[in-house]
């Protein structure tokens, strides 16, 4: 039997918190998923300035090598940026109890994001070819607000998403952001949408629930 949305542990974590120890974490709260010892997570915290390598990141993506701590992360994509002012959420699922369809909770996780976002008066979108989660700048260029990234092992996800609140948009020039170069990255600050990292969190647990119905029943994809 799945979990009910009140029955999975949902953590805000204050401060900017470590990366290697949230990595740690991660894996062993995943292990205790798979064994039936620990209740499924969502995990929303900020990180200090860093980058992340995914399993597909090219080397020459990184622009500026040095900049900041770079961290194998294990997951899939490439590199990512992440700092304070980015809400990062960290989602341990178990999909061998809801449908073990990956492609399903990458478009449900889209979703929830994209829903998320229209409670704070952002109209958001998924682009064709392009992962992540997309918007028009007050400049009218489509821009780069959220960043997905997961791995599943042993059917429990690990990873997630980020999300731009007020980030220093200039730390995304020491890379290139999932290997998109043509497009830049904005935040809920640049649009000058006012939701506060608790507006978010929020409307981020408004629309669980239904993030999490959808699992159970497959998205119908174009």
């Amino acid at each position: 039997m799945t979990a009910l949305p009140d029955q999975i542990e949902w953590r805000v974590s204050p401060g900017l918190t470590d990366y290697a120890d949230a990595l740690a974490e991660m894996e062993t709260r995943a292990a205790a998923i798979r064994a039936g010892t620990a209740s499924e997570l969502v995990w929303l915290l900020e990180h200090p300035p860093l980058i992340t390598k995914g399993t597909s990141a090219a080397t020459d993506e990184l622009l500026e090598p040095g900049r900041f701590p770079v961290h194998d992360a294990g997951r899939g994509g490439r590199y990512t940026y992440h700092g304070p002012g980015q809400r990062v959420g960290y989602v341990l699922l178990d999909l061998e109890a809801r449908g073990r369809d990956v492609r399903c909770y990458v478009a449900s996780l889209e979703k929830w994001l994209i829903e998320t976002l229209a409670r704070l008066d952002v109209e958001a979108r998924k682009a064709p070819g392009r992962i992540g989660i997309w918007v028009d700048d007050l400049d009218g260029r489509e821009a780069k607000i959220g960043a997905i990234g997961v791995r599943v092992k042993r059917w429990v996800t690990l990873h997630g998403f980020a999300l731009n609140i007020d980030p220093d948009l200039s730390h995304f020039s020491a890379i290139v952001p999932c290997g998109i170069a043509e497009f830049p990255v904005t935040s809920l600050a640049a649009l000058q949408r006012n939701g506060t990292r608790n507006d978010l969190d929020a409307a981020l647990r408004q629309g669980f629930p239904e993030f999490l119905q959808s699992l159970e029943r497959p998205l119908i994809r174009p």
